[in-house]
């Protein structure tokens, strides 16, 4: 099924479904006379006398050399060619679907001077699922995404590599396959298609749509946890987190009742329990989680503003005027990227510390040492509660803000950029990390709620539990855990685990009052 693009209002949710699916991403066809108006003037402009960046000179420190207008197409050519300087791992095909769909939303507001042709090309290859072999590193985020998106064109006029269906092959060649033509560019075409955020954007997307999928597996996770350390439910109470006011606290705390809702467990302990706290990792959930969630929110009204966005230069303004500005300037990506590290680093931080109370006989409230079934002879979770340390870890030393750093380019004409795209490719990494721990907590909640057997935890809950033992039998007795961690952690990213519990209990993205 076909996903129709309507430049400026494109939804987070639409945005995901292009990162997760595959097949057709069209513009609406409303935005084409624009598209073809700003391009007549484009035209006009090279065929005339008046020196405008990008047209008729040359780029960056080069933008007081004068090209003729015999030249205009080599320009562009030779610029696509040039800026191919891309380095490391190609990003990943769901990533690069949502790189050509939010390039298709910025050339479809009708500003960006490129012909329709363009737009064409990009929308048969998504049909096609040809998608060009995008290299990971050479962004600093200004002036566009200039390496990586160059790669990205370099795929449409015939050159450079793609993937179809997982094969790489070359770019050319692949086009014909599929009866294209590699385009020839026109004046500002090839300027339009690497000066940009989208690489960025994209990058960020990616890792704010992995991230709100593992904080709503956390939130199941944690109510496992709780039960399974015989936590009480008491400060989850609604009223708690409405005195206080923020929507995601409030959103998480509700969650984790419904979750929670019917459990034996909870119920056995009510009353007579001589513990009159439980630690933090179990009774602040809510504020940790939530706090997390509001900053995810935060983040994708950011980027959903940023994908809608035109962020190229120089700009067809309304009145017919082309004038620069810096809306490739990838500095609001960069916060915002940052943001969902830090969320991401917390929400692993909290995890680990309820991994940590359940394999801790002294904290965990009657459960055996590593949740062993014979412990001394049996490891049980030992090992696998250090790895979730060690995945924690890492991703506090990747927190740190990447926006914080510059460095000057393009011999000082660029003198200060974002870093937006390597800030949101850490995503990725930190991101695998956080499905990892949430992982492994999974596989141990699980485990210590089946020690408080006869008791039953709540019915949401035992759909969870169920889920996991779907694919990951009980540890009875030391084994092989590798293909067990992988296992979980592979639940939370697919979104099983989320999947197992009835739908709209647990918080969206575009959920913020």
């Amino acid at each position: 099924m076909s996903i129709i693009l309507t430049p400026g209002k494109v939804t987070l949710t639409t945005l995901e479904s292009i990162y997760r699916g595959s097949g057709p991403v069209t513009l609406d066809a409303a935005f084409r006379p624009a598209i073809a108006a700003a391009a007549a003037r484009i035209a006009e402009i090279a065929g005339g006398g008046d020196a405008v960046y990008g047209v008729n000179t040359g780029f960056g420190k080069l933008a007081s050399v004068r090209i003729a207008a015999g030249d205009v197409a080599t320009l562009q050519r030779n610029l696509i060619l040039s800026h191919c300087c891309g380095v490391g791992e190609p990003l990943p095909d769901p990533i690069v679907r949502l790189i050509m769909a939010t390039k298709l939303i910025s050339l479809g507001r009708g500003a960006s001077g490129v012909r329709p042709q363009i737009v064409e090309l990009i929308e048969a290859m998504l049909a096609h699922g040809i998608l060009p072999v995008i290299p990971g590193q050479g962004s600093v985020g200004a002036s566009g995404d200039l390496a990586p998106l160059a790669h990205m064109a370099a795929a449409m006029i015939g050159e450079g590599r793609v993937r179809v269906d997982g094969v790489d092959m070359a770019a050319g060649e692949a086009l014909r396959r599929h009866g294209l033509e590699p385009v020839v560019l026109a004046a500002k075409e090839g300027l339009a298609l690497i000066n940009g955020t989208q690489v960025s954007t994209a990058l960020a997307l990616a890792g704010l749509f992995r991230a709100h999928r593992a904080s709503a597996a956390a939130l199941v996770t944690g109510a496992l946890s709780t039960d399974a350390a015989m936590g009480s439910s008491a400060p989850f109470h609604e009223e708690i987190h409405l005195l206080r006011g923020h929507q995601g606290q409030i959103d998480a705390a509700t969650a984790l009742r419904g979750l929670l809702a019917g459990s034996q467990i909870r119920d056995s302990h009510l009353e007579g329990d001589e513990r009159v706290q439980d630690p933090y990792c179990i009774r602040c959930q809510p504020q940790v989680d939530g706090a997390c969630l509001d900053l995810l929110r935060q983040a994708g009204r950011t980027l959903r503003i940023e994908a809608n966005a035109v962020t190229d230069n120089p700009l067809v303004l309304s009145d017919g005027q082309v004038l620069s500005g810096g809306n490739f300037h990838a500095e609001p990506v960069a916060l915002a990227a940052d943001q969902i590290a830090l969320a991401v680093c917390e929400i692993g931080a909290i995890a680990q510390r309820r991994i940590a109370l359940l394999v801790d006989p002294a904290l965990s409230f009657g459960l055996p040492a590593f949740l062993a079934r014979n412990p001394g002879l049996n490891s049980g979770l030992m090992i696998a509660e250090v790895t979730s340390a060690a995945l924690m870890s890492e991703n506090k030393q990747m927190s740190h803000p990447a926006s914080v750093d510059s460095t000057p380019t393009s011999a000082n004409q660029e003198d200060h950029v974002s870093m937006a795209c390597h800030g949101a490719r850490r995503l990725q990494l930190m991101t695998a990390n956080l499905f990892g721990i949430v992982g492994i907590e999974a596989l141990t909640a699980a485990q210590g709620v089946e020690f408080r057997h006869p008791l039953k935890t709540g019915t949401e809950l035992l759909k969870a539990q169920a889920a996991i033992r779907s694919r990951i039998a009980a540890l009875d007795e030391d084994r092989y855990m590798a293909n067990d961690l992988a296992a979980a952690a592979a639940m939370v990213e697919d979104g099983s685990l989320t999947d197992a519990v009835s739908r709209g209990l647990l918080p969206t993205l575009e959920d913020a009052a």
